[in-house]
């Protein structure tokens, strides 16, 4: 291999008392390329695994010198597994040659892991010596050492960006957290153009799931369906008239109604109101009256609960 003296690279190293040995021989090896080494030394996989990782994810911003991290321990896993709890860290098990050109071409590795049962000195070097000179995204024992194809391209072309993301998102809170509620995150609603006022989004088919936004005020008129389907409030508040069986339902957040198929019912919105619903068969809906219809009826129901609440009350006629 020939020398690197002008190269701008930097290993950090490190190992366990199982791969201390392996470690201190690979350490020479870089060390006789003329590549900067920092050698952490020996300590238990935990910590060593923690220390390499944390040192390669603070150096991701900056590359002048470029930091990748080697770690040894019995098998590998535990290093890299605790060296991969870091942002920005890509640690991989290499135990032979080919290991190494694939991870550093398809996974971008950054911090290489050795084992100090399974690796002997020879293979280990020139293993490493393919970690360092890999480019990423290079032809690899994967790709038969010939160029990707484009949607391999693509796809490794975009993955550097999405898997710095990993780990930097807001995450919901479990305490409090709605399962439902997430159903709807990140999606795009359609209006429903028959209920004015009304947007959904289908999440599943027949049968079927969905989400359905309206907003204060709106109205839906008096309708039935082919299936029977459960309603469950996830935000505001709403009036459900089933006309069929002559009952009345206030349904707020985290209540639950199931209305059977053919039931006609009639809704009223009260606020800015989002539900998540579940039909037994296929989407479907029958109007049975219009808007303007649907308008009055309600007009005249809301007079009639006012009426039963308030029965000894004047009339203002």
């Amino acid at each position: 291999m020939s020398s690197n003296s002008n190269r701008r690279l930097k290993i950090v190293a490190g190992a366990d008392v199982f791969g201390c040995a392996l470690k201190d021989t690979l350490v020479s090896h870089l060390k006789s390329l003329n590549i900067e080494v920092e050698d952490l030394g020996t300590d238990n996989h935990y910590t060593i695994g923690a220390k390499i990782g944390h040192i390669v994810s603070s150096a991701t911003t900056t590359s002048d010198p470029e930091t990748r991290g080697l770690v040894v321990c019995g098998t590998g896993a535990g290093v890299s597994i605790f060296a991969n709890k870091f942002p920005g860290v890509y640690a991989t098990i290499c135990l032979t040659p080919s290991d190494a050109v694939n991870a550093r071409s398809i996974n971008n590795c950054n911090v290489i892991a050795f084992s100090g049962h399974s690796s002997s000195p020879e293979t280990a070097i020139e293993t490493l010596n393919n970690f360092l000179n890999t480019p990423f995204k290079s032809p690899c024992p994967a790709s038969n050492n010939e160029p990707w194809p484009d949607n391999i391209q693509s796809f490794l072309d975009k993955s550097i960006s999405e898997m710095s993301k990993i780990g930097t998102s807001s995450v919901t809170s479990v305490t409090g957290s709605c399962s439902i509620c997430d159903v709807a995150s990140r999606r795009e609603f359609t209006p429903v153009e028959i209920m004015p006022g009304a947007s959904m989004k289908i999440v599943r088919e027949s049968p079927t799931s969905a989400v359905v936004r309206f907003s204060a005020g709106s109205i839906e008129p008096a309708h039935h369906h082919k299936h029977g389907h459960d309603v469950v409030v996830m935000k505001g508040k709403k009036i459900v008239w089933n006309l069929s069986r002559n009952e009345m339902f206030e349904l707020n957040v985290g209540d639950y109604l199931f209305t059977a198929a053919g039931d006609v019912h009639r809704v009223k919105y009260l606020e800015d109101t989002e539900f998540f619903i579940r039909w037994d068969g296929d989407w479907d809906i029958q109007l049975d009256e219009d808007l303007a219809t649907a308008a009055a009826n309600l007009e005249k129901q809301e007079d009639e609960v006012q009426a039963n609440l308030h029965p000894n009350e004047p009339s203002l006629e």
